[in-house]
């Protein structure tokens, strides 16, 4: 089995017209392994590199350079030391070298990319939208068309990885098109892990870009002007043109406030560099067509519907029909709704709600739950059960909420009524509920250790005749008969 970056080679080479034969030769693999990987692309699990001993130490170490570039080695070491390293001074000095030149200051030469041969991305962070109770962190990823400045701006309240692609997949849709390739900073999740030139992409961003046939391109550590284009044209721009005085009441305002800016404000302006409006220097033209399939980059995961038929996600809980009590079923959710999915089929769908703590119910859910009960409670077995006083009605209620057949169950209730009699059976069902024990078989192990006080009841042959359930008599009228004659003989 071959890494995703091979994988992600063979495709990139495809998509460049080259025959599965030159491909084999130029990465040095077997035909049969690039049609493989051509028709069905399994990248295996990343491989984890052994930490070395400065490995720990390297974000220190780029925060003194960041202070002064010409720092000594020695100097570094000391104050390393001062932090718990208990390296050589070998591999320090061998490490600066390698560091040590990014820091100082040089010149760069300002470029100009064809039409549609790159967009560059980019995050910023932008305060927070405030619901009710809870806050949420409101980010921003820039997208910018290098060749035309033409922008795109999706807001989110995450940074995660269905965030990313979410985000980008919605930015193609808009410019109607891909470029060839997308140049990003070195997050984690574009890249997973650099040293130096050497640099191992996020899986997952690889089998995303696949079907676009988009390169991805990293800056080099702490050269922002390498994707400078988005630094100042996108998150710059936003955050000094686009957010002051503004305030959002939730990511749909945001996002809603967004567009407009963007329509009529970002991609109308004449741009400082190009002297042109980014609307009419971008030509859609050139940029590749969008594949006859969109990948599907809702976040999903497998959640467990609990016996208030809800589901927990989020911080919150979400209503389900309640047949799908006890069983697991598949959430995708985007910034704005959420859908429950059993297998393949649709079962909810739910506005997303960013604030904390909330219970979102459907009035259909909570309907088909009173339904449930109203079925349940228009058994004969189970109203005279529900009769038998409030710790039964109780019990009763309890092992509906569990999911048990109510009406197998009220029936074997009522068989160990009539071999053990009504008093030793609401003994049973308090002791069962003490333990939190809910179910026939709990009540019949109590009562089995229970003397038999009563002979089973004559069996007729009309089964409808032995259905009948007759309360015990009242004893206290034979006393007053029995007390009564008594007085008269006397």
């Amino acid at each position: 089995m071959i890494d995703a970056r091979t994988v992600f080679e063979i495709h990139r080479l495809a998509h460049l017209g080259q025959s599965k034969r030159k491909i084999a030769k130029t990465l040095h693999l077997g035909r049969t392994t690039v049609a493989r990987y051509l028709k069905t692309p399994n990248a295996p699990r990343p491989r984890y590199v052994r930490c070395g001993q400065l490995d720990a130490f390297k974000q220190m170490i780029a925060q003194m350079l960041d202070q002064q570039a010409d720092v000594s080695g020695q100097v570094i070491k000391q104050r390393l030391q001062e932090q718990g390293y208990r390296g050589g001074k070998t591999i320090l000095y061998n490490y600066l070298k390698t560091v040590r030149q990014q820091y100082l200051p040089r010149a760069f030469i300002r470029f100009e990319s064809a039409a549609g041969e790159q967009m560059q991305i980019d995050w910023g962070h932008f305060g927070a939208i405030t619901y009710g109770s809870t806050s949420r962190k409101l980010y921003g990823l820039g997208v910018l068309e290098s060749h035309g400045r033409m922008l795109y701006v999706h807001f989110s309240h995450s940074q995660d990885q269905d965030s990313l692609h979410q985000g980008l997949l919605n930015a193609f849709v808009f410019f109607n098109g891909t470029p060839k390739k997308i140049i990003c900073d070195n997050m984690l999740t574009a890249v997973i892990e650099r040293d130096g030139p050497l640099i191992r992409y996020n899986e997952a961003f690889l089998n995303f870009l696949r079907p676009f046939a988009i390169v991805p391109q990293a800056c080099h550590v702490r050269a922002a002007w390498e994707k400078g284009k988005v630094e100042k044209g996108a998150i710059h721009y936003l955050r000094h043109n686009f957010m002051p005085l503004r305030t959002f009441v939730s990511l749909s305002d945001a996002m809603a406030q967004a567009v407009e800016w963007r329509d009529n404000v970002a991609n109308q302006r004449i741009h400082r560099s190009t002297g042109q409006k980014p609307i009419e220097r971008f030509n859609p033209e050139l940029l590749r067509p969008l594949p006859p399939v969109l990948p599907d980059c809702r976040q999903a995961t497998t959640v467990k519907v609990h016996k208030d038929f809800c589901i927990h996600f989020d911080a919150n809980t979400y209503s389900v029909p309640p047949y799908l009590i006890g069983k697991r079923v598949t959430l995708r959710a985007d910034a704005h709704q959420l859908w429950l999915y059993l297998k393949d089929k649709q079962v909810a769908q739910h506005i997303r709600c960013w604030q904390r703590g909330q219970r979102i119910e459907l009035a259909q859910h909570r309907q088909a739950v009173i339904d449930a009960h109203k079925k349940y409670w228009a058994h004969a077995e189970v109203a005279i059960l529900m009769s038998l006083g409030e710790d039964m009605k109780h019990y009763v209620e309890k092992l509906i909420d569990t999911g048990c057949g109510i009406k197998k169950s009220a029936t074997k209730l009522l068989a160990l009524r009539q071999r053990f009699g009504e008093a030793a059976l609401i003994d049973a069902v308090r002791h069962a509920m003490a333990h939190n024990a809910f179910g026939c078989e709990y009540i019949e192990n109590i009562l089995a250790r229970t003397p038999v006080k009563n002979h089973a009841p004559v069996k007729l042959n009309k089964e409808e005749l032995n259905r009948i359930y007759l309360s015990p008599p009242a004893l206290c009228e034979y006393d007053a008969l029995a007390i009564e004659r008594k007085y008269r003989d006397e």
